[in-house]
């Protein structure tokens, strides 16, 4: 019990002597937010089969439904345009 006593002790002492240690932390400027062109409600029935195989495929490629649309909807217009 002493030995216990005397290092809590030396720790107080210690403690006391050693100012304390302050993290510096680094400043970063806020990054400007781009202005997205705004976005409306799109809804379209599609088979369940479909849904899964897209949900796969944003899991897998970490991205988000409303993504896969808006890409697949742009490529469609894209190739469409071209074939008339």
């Amino acid at each position: 019990m002493e030995d216990y006593k005397k290092r809590l002790g030396g720790l107080a002492d210690k403690l006391k002597k050693e100012p304390p240690k302050t993290p510096v932390q680094e400043v970063q400027s806020v990054k400007q937010a781009t202005p997205k062109e705004p976005e409306v409600q799109f809804n379209n029935r599609i088979p369940k089969a479909l849904l899964k195989l897209v949900k796969a495929y944003g899991l897998e490629h970490e991205v988000s439904l409303q993504d896969i649309n808006i890409q697949a909807l742009e490529f469609y217009l894209k190739n469409y345009n071209k074939d008339k």
